[in-house]
């Protein structure tokens, strides 16, 4: 019972979203002089003094003095940070977008209140209860405040469907509603297999295991794991994750602070993939809990990492409520590779500074040739257990070095994400083709295979950009060709297949 107690203390610790009660204040000088100054601009302050947010300002300004991951969050904030991680919300169970100031649902959640009621593909949401929901005012944030709920509370839908003259009125229930951490498991050959990770949540090792299991399943006997993109999560789904790649008693990351005692974290026996060929891939997105990953399979020379420098963030946060039911996450620790290295890059710029750092390695060509690396700290050497060369302070360097592709990064296309230009259209091609194409393509593999984005297809696009406000680049176009019909043909199978797997 003591050695579960202290494992059960051990997590709360470790978990970056474990809660604690703050220890009584000492009335010191510091705790004088805020209270003080609070209380002579209540008195004495020309106009009404709003307490509450001058107190917010003061805690998100005092935060904004330590480093860039600790954070004041309001009870809505909160909960917005935590749903993700928790691996489900509560609401109605569609993927949706606003498409020409309309929303179309793109899938019903497989099980979910909306696909039990037949709620499908292409439908358009007009009304939720007495509310229109079109024109051009409709956001995504609006949208989700209207669908989405307390689970078991009942929500009234109206919605239009290709073929039906009258609308079609729908209750729903509201239930949980997964959120999936897995975007995609499939078999790149016959023994390789592929699994992407876009977060580390509370669902993520159920959903990463089963995937493995199915692809073992299949003969996979190399493993590639994609964590490109991933912003981290759960320090202890990072563990759990590294366990299944390593034998008994490896270590897997320890973290230490000036208030947190040094806790080494080690695998244990009986992982699913110890022994085949493994890479990870990661960028210039990968952070926290994907570099614990990146990291430790590298110390431990059980893979190759490929890719771009990781983002850099080696901190562990904790949350503390307030008493508000806001509350702060303060960074505790800092965790190390089993090598010893802290991949913490330097936020001594301020905050700011710090999230501009990836337009900076972009501007100073890191993106597109290893030689423009500048890892801060360089001088910080580490070694693997196979005695190759890493480095602490910057980020995970990887093995292999891929450029980023700068055909996705013409000005015109990137107007065109950010408009979402391409999603939208790619959304209206299949509304308006779906029964074709599914008589044309019956399985994502044919799709894959066979289909193909023309000219005319093009034109149209650049047609619907200009209507975005976007001027049509002819020579921007053709420079990104492959990257606009890759994405387009992408964005049309996931929406006619319901499936990520295609990317």
């Amino acid at each position: 019972m003591k050695k579960l107690f202290t494992l059960f203390v051990l997590t709360i610790m470790l978990n970056t979203l474990a809660f604690a009660q703050p220890t009584p204040n000492v009335r010191n000088k510091t705790t004088e002089k805020f209270s003080t100054a609070l209380f002579y601009l209540q008195s004495a302050y020309v106009d009404t003094v709003n307490q509450e947010a001058l107190t917010e300002h003061a805690i998100r300004g005092m935060l904004k003095k330590l480093d860039p991951h600790t954070v004041y969050m309001t009870p809505k904030e909160m909960k917005d940070a935590n749903e993700p991680l928790q691996g489900n919300f509560e609401g109605i169970g569609v993927m949706f977008n606003v498409i020409e100031d309309t929303i179309t649902v793109i899938s019903a959640v497989s099980n979910g209140p909306s696909e039990k009621l037949g709620i499908r593909a292409g439908d358009k949401i007009i009304k939720v209860d007495t509310t229109n929901l079109t024109g051009k005012t409709i956001t995504d944030a609006f949208v989700m405040k209207k669908l989405r709920g307390q689970k078991g509370t009942s929500v009234k839908i109206s919605i239009l469907r290709r073929g039906e003259k009258n609308l079609l009125e729908f209750d729903i229930i509201r239930d949980k509603i997964p959120i999936l951490s897995v975007d995609a498991t499939y078999m790149i050959d016959s023994e390789t297999g592929y699994i992407k990770i876009n977060r580390f949540g509370a669902s993520t090792m159920k959903e990463f295991r089963d995937g493995l299991s199915d692809l073992k399943g299949k003969g996979m006997k190399n493993l590639i794991l994609d964590l490109q993109g991933n912003s981290g999560g759960y320090l202890q789904t990072a563990i759990d994750l590294c366990d299944e790649f390593l034998g008994k008693d490896k270590m897997i990351v320890y973290t230490e602070g000036v208030h947190s005692p040094k806790q080494e974290s080690n695998s244990k026996i009986g992982g699913m993939f110890e022994n085949g060929k493994l890479i990870v891939l990661i960028d210039e997105g990968s952070a926290s809990a994907s570099e614990i990953v990146g990291g430790c399979v590298q110390d431990h020379d059980r893979a190759l990492v490929v890719g771009r420098r990781s983002f850099g963030k080696g901190l562990v946060q904790n949350t503390y409520l307030l008493p508000d039911g806001s509350a702060m996450r303060i960074t505790t620790a800092k965790y190390f590779t089993p090598s010893g290295r802290c991949i913490q890059r330097s936020y001594k710029d301020g905050v700011d500074a710090y999230y501009r750092d990836l337009r900076s390695r972009y501007k100073n060509g890191e993106l597109t040739n290893p030689d423009s690396i500048h890892v801060a700290n360089d001088s910080l050497k580490f070694f693997t257990d196979g005695k190759r060369l890493v480095y602490g302070g910057g980020g995970i360097m990887p093995d292999f070095f891929v450029p980023i592709d700068t055909s996705y990064n013409t000005p015109y296309l990137q107007k065109l994400y950010s408009k979402t230009t391409i999603r939208n259209f790619a959304n209206i091609y299949v509304d308006k083709n779906r029964a074709d194409l599914k008589l044309r393509y019956p399985t994502i593999d044919e799709f894959k295979r066979n289909f193909r984005v023309d000219d005319a297809m093009m034109n149209t696009l650049a047609t619907m950009g200009e209507k975005d406000g976007i001027p049509r680049n002819d020579v921007d176009m053709k420079t990104s060709a492959v990257a606009i019909k890759t994405q387009f043909k992408a964005i049309i199978a996931n929406v006619l297949f319901n499936s990520t797997a295609y990317y």
